[in-house]
């Protein structure tokens, strides 16, 4: 079979069980401060174990894109060293919420795998929990049970805490899980050794392929588990590995879910891959692996960038650019010339990346093209690094390597061996755990358990009506932000919109029977609303008049919709390829990301202003409905690549032949509300997308009226000119005059002042000596006199000094004659014995160099002290 069969078998498989097919989530996660990636199967059913949310189907199965590159799961300088680790990768997945339990989930799995897959049954083992005594958790006999009546018992093994008690995090649901593992070695090998003894021993063909997970306990915050009132299944089965074992492969690698792109590079790179263990065979599978999590993260609005999840994609990007660099001898851009051969593979599974292939295209492309430039540096850098270095490269150099060009350890080890130098093993890894210190702290959130108040199986938000609401708390819990206690509340129902889809969280006040509790921000956490303030209040059961700051509301909401007429006026000026790719709606202004190639002129702004405004004047009726996703869809409206959307969407119509988008943020009634839209600016933000801001409503009347109030400035110091524009001009012209008739004037001074230098030179052991300290306006006519004095002398040395708005300026030359002979350097001069006087720095070449400071009572001694060397 083909990977796609597999793919399809499986779904068929669950869809047979009552299980619903739902689409994968998308790869980068939006509304949950835990995660920046979905790293399982399960992330974007939280909400369900949680209890925060009720499942609509209680039956569930798909195919997952995931995406783990660091922490407990994976390490990405292993990725493509051996043979099934993966960044991006597909989870299979079935699951019950509150619904079947260990029985079905193991009959099931025995069922796919050995009865419709024909997996041999001589070749499968299983795992159980064995039970934990410090955790007081007995051996789940149940499981054991289960899977005695379709396995062999000798083929059931018992499991450690480690390998078979699965937790989602510190905190949260939790449970015991049995692993089915594969045996794919040879009947020669499986002879000699006993396949049992080979499990959970990273044995590259002794392999887990499906995990089984049972949550049935909740794990408080003093590491406590209490039984959670629902149990529910999870499990995740690798595609990757499943796919081999069907396709009988030794590698994930040999699988048609990678022979295509590693096809592709065989010709870009006029290589073959011969799947073994040399860097070259190591550099194709990481080819084949990264261009998969670079070009579905993009896909799914995650742009390379220098922070977060942006960093994580940057840095795998930036790991297959140093393999074909270094191993494929390839220097030139490659991945971007993969991204077809994804974008056709997976178009009937996440059609999404052939929908934005251009776009993706592009991204990764200048994303080569920049570090290729790096790279360059990087390899001057160690070239540097290893001209100075006699045994041992410091561990600080070969992080600099790492963290300022990307040069990975091995890399640095690689080049460092081929010059027979070590690498400060040691030094490098405390710098690295220094960063990581760093980014750890800097990102701290401490969170207790959740105290519940109030149970309630629903909790909503009446915020699109209202601004106030009645209500009461259900649950809160105590958390420290980099040290700063605060406090997170939940109720029943809330008039606070929570940040979410570029729109900023609400503010406002909490009244707790009269006591005030400011909420500072309102955010998701899943699909969970959460107020944060700075206290908890002194009685938490009575009822709370919640109160949105309604003035701020009302600013954010018409940008909100303002965004909506602008994203359709941008595709109407400048095309239909423009998609959103971020966005930002606060009370202040609002910011756009879309996808287009060049900038946009000031002609094509003016008209997309002209649109808008005109649907403002038209005041239009803004329409919401609640309708099923397929059916909002076909009626024109736009969904955003990289959002989860329920069967059911909040359609927002702007004129149904105008702008119709699926939203669920707070939008005016009426467009005549936003009064006027003004662009405020323009600009690149990365490769193939452009940021324009923009205000409306008020923020656009100040706008206005502010740059009115400079042109009235302008005009008044003119003295109120007819024509603004010719005055303006005029002035111009006249400064221009000027500076060129001050230039002039300045260069005969410079003149004068090189001839009167040249009057007090010194003959110090054959060698000519001027020292001075002059009178120069800029440190450029410094630098410009002692440079001239070189047409009218021979050997010499010459060091010029100024003060300059209080501030030290040294300039020093030498002859190339006297530089040799005396094996003076004027830029060593500089650091060595010139910068330490004025408290300062500088550099040069070897015959001209120049300084600056902080100090200039020591100019005289800056002199003495060169004529000192002669």
């Amino acid at each position: 079979m083909t990977a796609a069969e597999i793919r399809q078998q499986f779904l068929d498989f669950f869809a047979s069980k009552k299980h619903q097919i739902v689409p994968s989530a998308p790869i980068v996660v939006k509304n949950d401060p835990t995660l920046l990636f979905t790293n399982a199967g399960m992330n974007q059913f939280k909400d369900y174990f949680l209890g925060n949310r009720k499942a609509e189907n209680p039956r569930v199965a798909d195919t997952q894109k995931c995406l783990r590159v660091s922490g407990k799961h994976n390490d990405l300088e292993e990725v493509g060293v051996d043979t099934y680790h993966h960044t991006m990768f597909e989870m299979l997945g079935n699951w019950s919420f509150g619904d079947y339990f260990k029985a079905e989930a193991i009959a099931w799995s025995w069922e796919l795998l050995a009865e419709v897959y024909k997996i041999p049954k001589d070749r499968l083992y299983v795992t159980v929990f064995e039970g934990d005594a410090k955790e007081n958790l007995p051996k789940d006999e149940e499981a054991w049970n289960e899977w005695k009546k379709v396995i062999a018992e000798d083929r059931i093994l018992l499991g450690n805490k480690k390998d078979n008690f699965w937790e989602m995090g510190d905190t949260g649901p939790c449970g015991p899980c049995t692993e089915i593992h594969v045996d794919c070695r040879t009947d020669e090998e499986r002879k000699q050794v006993d396949g049992k003894t080979l499990v959970n021993n990273d044995h590259p063909q002794v392999i887990e392929i499906w995990n089984n997970v049972f949550i049935q306990f909740n794990r408080m915050k003093d590491g406590s588990l209490e039984q959670l009132p629902a149990k529910h299944v999870d499990t995740g089965m690798g595609f990757e590995r499943l796919t081999r074992v069907l396709q009988n492969k030794q590698s994930n690698y040999d699988t048609d879910i990678f022979t295509g792109t590693i096809a592709t590079v065989e010709n870009i790179v006029a290589k073959k891959y011969t799947a073994g263990d040399d860097k070259e065979s190591v550099a194709f599978r990481v080819l084949a692996d990264h261009i998969r999590a670079i070009c579905f993260t993009i896909a799914d609005g995650q742009l390379p960038s220098n922070t977060g999840a942006g960093y994580v994609i940057r840095r795998i990007l930036r790991r297959a650019v140093r393999y074909y660099y270094s191993y494929l001898g390839y220097k030139q851009p490659l991945l971007h010339q993969l991204v077809p051969v994804l974008a056709t593979q997976f178009e009937n599974v996440f059609s999404e990346l052939k929908a934005q292939e251009a776009f993706v295209q592009k991204v990764v492309k200048e994303e080569e093209d920049a570090f290729l430039r790096t790279l360059e540096k990087g390899l001057k850098r160690i070239d540097d690094i290893i001209n100075t270095t006699k045994e041992v490269i410091d561990g600080k150099a070969a992080f600099e390597l790492f963290d300022t060009y990307g040069f990975p350890i091995d890399l640095t080890r690689l080049i460092a061996g081929e010059n027979k130098l070590a690498i400060d093993e040691k030094g490098f890894d405390a710098a690295l755990s220094e960063q990581k210190e760093r980014s750890r702290a800097a990102t701290t959130i401490d969170t207790e358990d959740w105290v519940e108040v109030l149970p309630t199986d629903k909790i909503s938000f009446v915020g699109y009506d209202a601004v106030t609401a009645e209500t009461k708390l259900v649950k809160y819990r105590k958390v420290n932000i980099k040290g700063k206690a605060a406090c997170q509340l939940v109720l029943q129902s809330t008039p606070f919109y929570a940040e979410s889809g570029g729109q900023v969280g609400d503010t406002g006040v909490l009244l707790f029977e009269g006591e005030e509790v400011v909420v500072t921000d309102t955010k998701k956490e899943n699909d969970l609303i959460i107020h944060f303030t700075e206290q908890l209040p002194v009685n938490i059961t009575g009822v709370v008049a919640a109160k949105v700051n309604a003035d701020r509301r009302k600013k954010i909401t018409v940008h909100h919709s303002a965004t909506h007429l602008m994203h359709a006026a941008l595709r109407k000026v400048l095309g239909t390829h423009v998609a959103q790719k971020g966005s930002l709606v606060n009370d202040q202004y609002l910011r756009f990301d879309f996808s287009h190639f060049a900038k946009v002129t000031d002609e094509e702004m003016a008209q997309v202003e002209a649109i808008v405004n005109e649907k403002i004047r038209e005041n239009v009726p803004v329409i919401i409905k609640s309708m099923p996703k397929e059916e909002a869809i076909a009626m024109g409206a736009m969904a955003l690549f990289g959002e989860k959307y329920a069967d059911e969407v909040r359609v927002v119509i702007i004129d149904p032949t105008y702008s119709i988008e699926l939203c669920g943020g707070t939008h005016v009634g009426s467009t005549g509300e936003l009064g006027l839209f003004k662009f405020t600016s323009e600009g690149a933000v990365a490769a193939g997308v452009r940021r324009v801001e923009a205000v409306t409503g008020f923020a656009a009347e100040q706008y206005v009226n502010e740059h009115f109030a400079s042109i009235r400035a302008i005009r008044e110091q003119l003295k109120n000119p007819k024509d603004l524009g010719k005055s303006i001009e005029n002035l111009q012209s006249e400064n221009s005059d000027l500076k060129k008739k001050l230039e002039k004037l300045e260069a005969r001074q410079l003149v004068a002042l090189r001839n009167e230098l040249l009057q007090k030179d010194e003959i110090i052991n054959n060698v000519t000596f001027i020292g001075d300290i002059v009178e120069v306006s800029n440190a450029d006519a410094l630098k410009k006199v002692c440079f001239d004095l070189k047409t009218n002398l021979n050997d010499y040395v010459a060091v010029l000094c100024a003060n300059i708005d209080g501030k030290p300026f040294v300039a020093v030359g030498i002859s190339d004659t006297v530089a040799a002979a005396k094996q003076l350097d004027a830029g060593k001069i500089i650091k060595e014995h010139i910068a330490p006087l004025i408290k300062g720095g500088g550099g040069g070449q070897k015959t001209l160099a120049t300084a600056g400071g902080q100090d200039v009572s020591n100019l005289q001694q800056v002199i003495e002290k060169v004529k000192g060397l002669l």
